[in-house]
This record gives C-alpha cells, sequence and structure tokens, in this order.
C-alpha cells in the first residue's frame, strides 16, 4: 500500500474530524452525527497506518486525534484537579467528621494517660529515676530536649519528623483492623513517651521550655495521630461488633473511607513538620511560635466541623463511588 497515496485521501477527512473534536461543545445534532461517524472511520484508518509501519509520525498524530475524538464521543472524565479538590473540600473532611467521636475519645484518653504519667514522674522521684542516671536526666532536660528541634537543618528535620509521622499515623490506622489492640499499643507508647518528657521537664522547673517547644507542632501533629488512632480503632471494631452486616462486607465499608483519611492526614502531618522544622526551635519568640501552633489547630478543626459537616450532611461518605457490588449472603 502506498501510504502518502493513502493519507492524501484521507486527509480532508481527519482535519474535518479535528475541527468537530475542537468545537465539540458547540455542535448542532447533525454534527454530533458526523463526529461519531467520523471517529469510525479514523480509527480504522489508524490501524491500516499502523499495520503498514512505514510512517510512525503520521501513526503517533492520528493516534492521538482519535483519543481526543474517543473522548468527545464518550465524554470525557472528569478532570484530575476537580478529583482532588473535592476529595479536600468533600471526601476527606466528612469521614473526619463522620468519626468524630472515634477521635475525639481517643484524643481525651491518651492525653489524660499522658498527663497522669506526668503527675506520678513529677511527685514521685523513685519512679523518674526509672527513666535513667541523674547525669542522662539532667543533660536531656537541660540540653538534649531543646536542642533535637534546632540540631538538623530545618528542610531534613521537617522532611524527617513528617516521614516519621506519617509512619507512626499510619502503623495507628492500619493495625487498628488487627482487633483494635495494636492501635492501642501505639497509643500507649506515644503516650507514654509524651508524659515522660512532659514528667521529667515539669519536676526540674522547665515546664515553660516543655510547653511552649511541644505546643507549636504537637496540638496539629497530636491531633493527626489521634485522627488516625480513631479511625484505626473504629476498623478493629467493625469487626468486633459488625451489627447486622457480615464481618468482612463491614471492615470493607470502613476500610475504604479509612484510605481517605489516611491521604489526607499526609498533608496535615506535613503542615505540623513544617512547623516543627521552620517554627518550634528557631522562632524565639514563645507567643509567637505557640500563636502559630493554635492557628494550625484552630484552622484544622474549622475545616473538619464546617466543610465536613456539611459535606457529612449532604450524603458524603467517603467511599468509593464505583465499589464493587456485594453479594447477597445467608445469616
Amino acid at each position: 500500500m502506498d501510504l502518502d497515496v493513502f493519507a492524501s485521501a484521507h486527509r480532508d477527512e481527519w482535519n474535518r474530524l479535528d475541527r468537530l473534536v475542537r468545537k465539540r461543545r458547540r455542535l448542532t445534532g447533525p454534527e454530533v452525527d458526523e463526529l461519531v461517524e467520523s471517529y469510525q472511520r479514523a480509527a480504522t484508518h489508524l490501524s491500516v497506518v499502523r499495520s503498514s509501519g512505514q510512517d510512525p509520525a503520521l501513526a503517533g498524530w492520528l493516534s492521538g486525534l482519535v483519543a481526543r475524538a474517543r473522548a468527545a464521543v464518550t465524554g470525557a472524565s472528569t478532570p484530575a484537579w476537580r478529583d482532588a479538590a473535592r476529595f479536600f473540600t468533600h471526601t476527606f473532611p466528612a469521614v473526619v467528621y463522620r468519626l468524630r467521636w472515634w477521635w475525639i475519645a481517643t484524643t481525651v484518653g491518651t492525653v489524660a494517660f499522658s498527663a497522669a504519667l506526668a503527675v506520678w514522674l513529677v511527685v514521685d522521684p523513685a519512679a523518674r529515676s526509672a527513666l535513667g542516671t541523674p547525669e542522662e536526666i539532667r543533660a536531656y532536660v537541660e540540653n538534649d530536649f531543646a536542642n533535637y528541634y534546632v540540631e538538623h537543618p530545618g528542610a531534613s528535620f521537617a522532611a524527617q519528623v513528617w516521614t516519621n509521622n506519617v509512619w507512626a499515623s499510619a502503623q495507628a490506622l492500619i493495625l487498628g483492623a488487627f482487633g483494635c489492640l495494636p492501635t492501642i499499643a501505639v497509643l500507649l507508647l506515644n503516650g507514654g513517651n509524651l508524659g515522660a518528657a512532659a514528667g521529667m521537664m515539669f519536676a526540674h522547673g522547665k515546664g515553660d521550655i516543655f510547653l511552649g517547644l511541644i505546643l507549636p507542632h504537637g496540638m496539629l501533629e497530636l491531633t493527626a495521630v489521634f485522627v488516625a488512632s480513631g479511625v484505626g480503632l473504629k476498623l478493629g471494631w467493625s469487626l468486633i461488633a459488625p451489627g447486622p452486616r457480615p464481618r468482612l462486607r463491614a471492615l470493607g465499608e470502613e476500610a475504604r473511607p479509612a484510605i481517605a483519611v489516611a491521604l489526607g492526614l499526609v498533608v496535615v502531618l506535613l503542615v505540623s513538620g513544617l512547623i516543627e522544622g521552620f517554627v518550634t526551635g528557631w522562632v524565639h519568640t514563645t507567643w509567637l511560635r505557640i500563636g502559630i501552633g493554635v492557628v494550625a489547630e484552630a484552622a484544622f478543626l474549622a475545616y473538619v466541623f464546617t466543610l465536613g459537616r456539611a459535606a457529612h450532611r449532604d450524603g458524603e461518605t467517603g467511599d468509593i463511588a464505583e465499589r464493587p457490588q456485594t453479594a447477597p449472603v445467608a445469616g
């Protein structure tokens, strides 16, 4: 086959198809029919051109034309930026709002545990001595705790803490599916570390330094961890008490929205990581540091309880719209 002759014979058809595709939003009824017919013919022409293997450039151009015509005929999918916008304005905040009582209870319980541990360490010197030698505790209180936030460059430190916090949150969320207990263990570990640090600092009169360095990033960071943990506990509870649903179905219905929470928290923890890397150890005005943390925390809570509540009331569940259909089961 002479490909040049073939291309010359059909070039006007291809150009006409290209014009129809470009004005697809303003086509008349007959033009829509012409678009469909031209697309079908062009697809056949593309097959002929590809099979000849003589002109890769023509095959590539015609392939792009056919792809654009196919999108015009079948309807293009929603642009990615719209999906991302909907995720952050509807899906993620709606799931966090729907599960609010789980992570609020997690927050209250973990903070109470940390506070009780801190008070115990403050009032019981024997308990403090179990954490290290007097020299080690003195070094931690006087230098190590504060130096932790400035011993590395801000960018690398922010990336490090972001990675660590995402990993901790992922553990708390995913491990919840194994009967809740692993998530509770993660909470006890993190709450214990927080309470131990607070107890040692307050016991040595450094409570103001502790709060001044923990609150800027810690409010948002811990909230993210508590949200992940609350969702993880809900996952585990769906297996323990699935209600009228089969256990695997209940787990699936909770696990799919949990994926949305995990993805959204990556961004939340990025913000807290940036605060920890560039604010906590480097802004020397205490009220300004804490103020930045308060603003970040208030913005997140307002985001959840305004956009999230509105999306939840509109019926947003965070589940996948094109999820697999469930088959009937007995019992």
